[in-house]
This record gives structure tokens, C-alpha cells and sequence, in this order.
């Protein structure tokens, strides 16, 4: 693909995970989304899933692995799975892809290797091994691949040197906290400085709020790369990380995390296109969804376009 693909306004998907939840996905333990790549009875709802935000105007989709890095796998008794469940999420993109007959882009989603929203503090090469192994898996069904929702410079470092030798290039997705800096305490312009290279496609805000979003807004602008976000329509500010959960709190959700987190049922898809259309203004080209954002917001800022 080309690397100045996102110097124009592109659409990405929204939260798949929250989707599938909402349209009849039963959880197993804390595997959330892939549970559904796991069993053969939800493979369609993934790929009707992925076609509900193609045909709203996305044009660029995420494979369903954001809960299949191996250590989630491992907290699920299911490692043996890895290698099976990241290659499905990968066919499963495809076959939503040609099915919808369009021209999008699939991206193949590399999430924080650990737990969610909290810098990974593992030996880094530990860290890469785990990037590599999964980006090694979803490679031949992918256009790019996608840094979703890391939480610090080293996780980024990691995933760059193990993504090197596979040749596709990287969406960068940050996770930001409300004092407008990564779990690890950097900044966004720390991490841009030190670890930016040829083979970055942009720059996201990922999984974070309107608000927060709104917040660095002045500094990501400045950064000299195409920028953007990834939204969440979370009921809390900053979601905590899953160990940051009582066992009782756990086990809620293990079914379904909105229970624990809530949803922001007052952004509607027009709140949230008129939101997207300021940070545009701004001149953000790359604007999409994540957990608790449907195809009806996707729908509204395909408008943009």
C-alpha cells in the first residue's frame, strides 16, 4: 500500500468487541472477541460484524485479535489456540472483505502484548517476541498493521523491530490518560521523537475519550505525521486495566465489560460526526470508532469523507 495512504480523511471501523457482545456473543472467560474465532457458530456474526461497518463507510477494518495475544490466551487456559485463533481473525477479514465486493483495507491489529490500558513492563524482548509471533500469524490476510492501544515508547520500540522484516508498514495507536500522557508517563511527542521511522502510516489517539482526544489535540497536530483517533464511548474516563479488578469485578467482565465500564448512550451518531468534523478542521485525516462505538456512528463520519 501506499505510505501517504492517510494523508486524505479515511475511515476506520469501530468496536468490534462491543458489537459482537451486543449482537449475541456469549463470552468465555475474559477472551471477549475471541471467543467468537474460537467457536465455529460465530464465525458469520464476525464477518456480518465486519460487514455492518464496511457498509456503514469504513474504509478500513481490524482483525478481530485484539483479545488473542498469547497472554490473555494463557490467563484463558487456551495458549494451544494461538496460532488457530489469529489466523481465523485474519480469514475471517478477508471473507468480509470480498463478500462486501469494496475496495477497503484490512488491518492487522497488534495489541498491547499484556493488559489493557497499562504499560507493559515485561523485558522487551519478551515483548517483541510477542508482537512477532502474532503479526507473523495475521500477515498474509493484511494490508498494514495496526498498534492497537499500546501504553508506552518501549511497547512501540518492540513492535517495530519484530514488524521490520515482514515488510508492511505501521498504524501507531496510543493510549492516553486524562493528564494527556501514556501509562509509561511519556508524552505523545516523546514517543513520535524517539521511535518514528519511514514505515509509520500515522499517528492515533486509541480507545481513549472525545474528551481526551480533545485534549491533545494541539499537540498531535504539530507532530508532522497524519494523525487521528480511534474514540471510545466508555462511560468512565479512564478504564482501568482487567487486574485492576476485585475477582467479583472480574468475573462481571468476563461477560460483558460495559457492565463494569458503562457506555455513553447520549453520543449519537450525529454528536459524534459533529465531534469527528472539529477534530478534522483541525486537520485530522484518520477517524474512526472503538469499544461502544456501532456502525451508526461510523455511518455519520463516513460523511467526512
Amino acid at each position: 500500500m501506499e505510505l501517504n495512504y492517510f494523508n486524505k480523511v479515511r475511515i476506520l471501523d469501530g468496536g468490534m468487541g462491543q458489537e459482537l457482545l451486543s449482537n449475541g456473543l456469549i463470552s468465555k472467560g475474559t477472551l471477549w472477541s475471541s471467543t467468537a474465532l474460537l467457536e465455529e457458530k460465530y464465525h458469520e456474526l464476525v464477518v456480518d460484524t465486519h460487514l455492518s461497518f464496511i457498509q456503514s463507510g469504513a474504509d478500513v477494518i481490524v482483525t478481530n485479535n485484539f483479545s488473542s495475544r498469547r497472554q490473555r490466551l494463557i490467563q484463558n487456559n487456551i495458549e494451544n489456540k494461538f496460532d488457530y485463533i489469529n489466523k481465523k481473525a485474519g480469514e475471517l477479514a478477508i471473507k468480509a472483505r470480498d463478500k462486501s465486493k469494496k475496495s477497503i483495507l484490512i488491518a492487522g491489529g497488534l495489541p498491547g502484548q499484556n493488559d489493557t490500558y497499562v504499560a507493559d513492563e515485561r523485558e522487551i524482548s519478551l515483548i517483541k517476541k510477542n508482537f512477532y509471533d502474532q503479526a507473523n500469524i495475521i500477515k498474509p490476510y493484511v494490508d498494514f498493521f495496526y498498534l492497537d492501544v499500546v501504553s508506552s515508547g518501549k511497547e512501540v520500540e518492540a513492535a517495530l523491530e519484530a514488524t521490520e522484516k515482514i515488510n508492511l508498514p505501521v498504524l501507531v495507536g496510543l493510549h492516553v490518560k486524562k493528564n494527556g500522557m501514556l501509562p509509561s508517563g511519556e508524552s505523545i511527542s516523546e514517543v513520535v521523537q524517539k521511535y518514528k521511522n519511514n514505515n509509520w502510516l500515522g499517528l492515533i489517539t486509541a480507545c481513549v475519550s472525545l474528551e481526551i482526544i480533545n485534549k491533545t489535540l494541539s499537540e498531535i497536530k504539530n507532530l508532522n505525521i497524519p494523525f487521528g483517533f480511534k474514540a471510545n464511548l466508555w462511560g468512565v474516563d479512564e478504564p482501568l486495566p482487567v487486574h485492576k479488578f476485585n475477582r467479583a469485578k472480574f468475573n462481571e467482565i468476563g461477560k460483558n465489560p460495559n457492565i463494569t465500564l458503562g457506555t455513553r448512550d447520549d453520543v449519537t451518531g450525529q454528536i459524534f460526526c459533529d465531534f469527528a468534523k472539529k477534530i478534522k478542521d483541525h486537520g485530522a485525516t484518520i477517524i474512526g470508532g472503538c469499544c461502544e462505538t456501532k456502525p451508526h456512528h461510523i455511518k455519520e463520519i463516513a460523511k467526512l469523507k
